[in-house]
């Protein structure tokens, strides 16, 4: 595990001041770029819901990476995908909620008809830092009444404290930075 784990490490770049100054941004792109450090990724994942999450009916991925690693992952465990969008962007009845970001609001969206009530989600992104988009995500799965085991991220940004708006939510993630 500790060898897939550095594969996973070694390919996560750091971007100083952007999209701000004063922003140290973590970036993704070269661990999808390599088969062998992706496929990595997907296996820790894997093995993570495998042995410490309950049997999953769905995974939710949050709009944009989350559709990254949501498929495969979801693939992997012979269960469906769901995307969680940016508002406006599926089609037919959706339930949506806003929520505050860094520099605005925004709006997520889910279609009314992704889950059944009672059914078990994961819900997957690259990153939590405030946690705003996951609260968010977490709430909409709610509205549908189906039951979260599990927000999972690749990176989280301790120092952000985002797992606090998680409330009683479990939460997984694979780094760490401080």
């Amino acid at each position: 595990m500790e060898e897939r784990l550095s594969a996973v490490r070694a390919r996560v770049r750091s971007f100083p001041d952007f999209p701000v100054p004063g922003v140290l941004f973590r970036d993704i792109s070269p661990l999808l770029k390599d088969p062998v450090a992706f496929r990595a990724l997907i296996d820790l994942l894997e093995d993570h819901l495998r042995t410490s999450v309950p049997p999953i009916d769905f995974i939710a991925g949050l709009d944009s990476r989350g559709f990254l690693i949501g498929p495969p992952l979801a693939q992997r465990l012979g269960v469906g995908f769901v995307p969680i969008r940016k508002k406006g962007k599926l089609p037919g009845p959706t339930e949506s909620v806003s929520y505050s970001l860094e520099y605005g609001k925004a709006e997520l969206e889910i279609q009314s008809d992704a889950v059944e009530p009672g059914q078990k989600v994961v819900i997957v992104d690259d990153l939590l830092a405030t946690g705003g988009t996951m609260r968010a995500a977490c709430e909409l799965v709610k509205r549908l009444k189906a039951e979260i085991l599990e927000c999972l991220v690749i990176i989280e940004l301790k120092f952000l404290k985002g797992v606090e708006k998680l409330e009683s939510v479990p939460f997984f993630s694979l780094l760490q930075y401080d």
